[in-house]
């Protein structure tokens, strides 16, 4: 369902610039037991992907891996692009799972 609010307590958002004026976000949150699930989102803030790690820091290493920035620490991309708002929501991504899958995450 689309309409499907996503709660997310995170604001320290990642990108990656996919294509021009395109970019995919992602945000962490830590669960109870320590885990990390990691959401995707496009600039719409409609969740297309999500992967569970077994720490925040671990998410945040794959992160960085796959050439995501964080948002906070790269002035020269706040100049030009603005990060999506909550509420977060359900959404497809024209080419699926694009992260949990595999097809571009490593």
């Amino acid at each position: 369902m689309h309409d499907e609010e996503i709660k997310i307590t995170s604001r320290d958002y990642w990108f990656k610039v996919v294509d021009f004026l395109q970019q995919n976000w992602a945000l962490i949150d830590e669960t109870a037991d320590g885990a990390a699930i990691v959401y995707f989102f496009g600039d719409t803030s409609g969740i297309f992907d999500q992967m569970t790690f077994s720490s925040k820091a671990e998410a945040e290493t794959s992160l960085r891996r796959n050439g995501f920035n964080l948002y906070e620490e790269d002035k020269k991309a706040q100049e030009f692009i603005a990060k999506p708002n909550p509420p977060f929501h359900r959404a497809n991504h024209p080419n699926g799972l694009i992260y949990s899958s595999g097809k571009f995450w490593s």
